[in-house]
């Protein structure tokens, strides 16, 4: 029984790595290269970051931050036009997670090299879209005014799902706002927030360009019915109602999502993720694999002393 328990759990765990890796085994190489390298990377052990990205809440502010970025026409014209997330979305997924844990995790070397990939891919991304205001622009992805609100999404959504499902944060919002700075500029964001104040009030300047509409809706069905496996549906079916409960109200209406109370959702997504987090065990492949890159070279560093 215990044996048939624990191959159930690392079966599961393993389809859920696939799912967020694109990995047919759940462990991409990226993942292991992150052991390797010469320093701490831009955050480490302690950190914030470390903190916010390596809990499980940000299965949840990752369907929120999708949500947000389609409130910007600008932003979800480059990626309606650009990107494969219809015909690949799992592939797409697997993309972004690959920069969010290489910046966060990895050592700086690698974190530049991935920023240099994701700004490459930007520079391809251009067109027109029809603003709030209903007048045609021209967009590109390595536009300031874009780069800010995709960062900006970002922070406001893995932040605030934190806040709500995660722990503590080491210095708190101020200075996850303060660290997470570091890899909005590595990947062209202009002055980007550095404190919580200044992330409410670059996300309050957006408003007035940002709208609903035919394209919104459909991204927002899309990410409602993202094609995940068949025992993946329930689960997924609550980190969305999570992500769509701790949007402010007129960015909800905007969007058309339905308004549940966070008191209703809140427990139901805290115990899908204490579950999920039995399955997965304390630290992801990714933390692992930077402990490891860590410990090797505190030894060193204790070698070089000795000798």
């Amino acid at each position: 029984m215990v044996n048939l328990l624990a191959l159930a759990r690392e079966k599961t765990a393993t389809g859920f790595r696939r799912i967020v890796s694109g990995a047919d085994d759940g462990a991409p190489e990226w993942v292991t290269q992150m052991s390797s390298g010469t320093d701490k990377g831009f955050f480490g052990p302690g950190s914030a970051t470390w903190a916010v990205h390596g809990s499980l809440p940000t299965l949840v502010g990752g369907v929120r931050s999708l949500l947000m970025q389609a409130l910007h026409p600008g932003a979800l014209a480059g990626v309606d036009e650009h990107s494969r997330y219809e015909e690949d979305p799992l592939g797409r997924l697997a993309g972004t997670t690959q920069w969010l844990t290489v910046v966060t995790f990895g050592d700086t070397t690698m974190a530049e090299r991935e920023c240099a990939r994701v700004r490459g891919m930007h520079r391809k991304v251009n067109g027109t879209y029809v603003d709030s205001r209903g007048e045609s622009r021209d967009y590109t992805a390595t536009d300031s005014d874009l780069l800010r609100w995709v960062h900006v999404a970002f922070a406001d959504s893995f932040l605030s799902t934190h806040m709500v499902w995660g722990g503590a944060i080491p210095g708190g919002p101020d200075q996850y706002v303060r660290e997470w700075a570091i890899a909005g500029e590595m990947v062209g964001v202009d002055n980007p927030p550095r404190s919580f104040d200044e992330l409410q009030d670059q996300l309050n300047a957006f408003r007035p360009d940002l709208c609903g509409g035919e394209r919104a809706a459909r991204t927002v069905k899309f990410v409602r019915n993202a094609p995940v496996p068949f025992a993946a549906k329930g689960p997924y079916s609550m980190l969305f109602a999570g992500a769509a409960a701790t949007m402010p109200a007129y960015q909800r209406e905007l969007l058309g999502l339905p308004t549940i109370p966070l008191s209703v959702i809140k427990p139901v997504v805290s115990g899908m993720l204490g579950s999920l987090g039995w399955v997965l065990g304390p630290a992801s492949p990714s933390m692992k694999a930077a402990q490891e890159r860590l410990t090797r070279r505190e030894q060193d560093e204790r070698d070089e002393l000795a000798s």
